[in-house]
């Protein structure tokens, strides 16, 4: 029998401002940033919401990342 599958990512798409911002880091930044997204892929909720928008804020304190983000459906 096969193993369970694991749980379905979302689909990330990167905005032109955050691909300017892309360009400007470290490669060590740049692992940092791919942990944040995955998590954030995995579970889109994970992050705040921010009063009267339709974004999250997603703060990781151990890796120094923040992630400014939407979901849509």
């Amino acid at each position: 029998m096969s193993p369970e599958p694991g749980p379905r990512r979302s689909r990330v798409i990167t905005v032109e401002p955050a691909l300017t911002q892309l360009s400007k880091l470290t490669a060590g930044e740049t692992h940092r940033l791919d942990r944040a997204i995955v998590a954030i892929s995995v579970n889109p909720e994970l992050g705040t919401e921010v009063p009267g928008t339709l974004l999250r804020d997603y703060t990781d304190e151990i890796d120094g990342v923040r992630v400014i983000y939407f979901v849509t459906a």
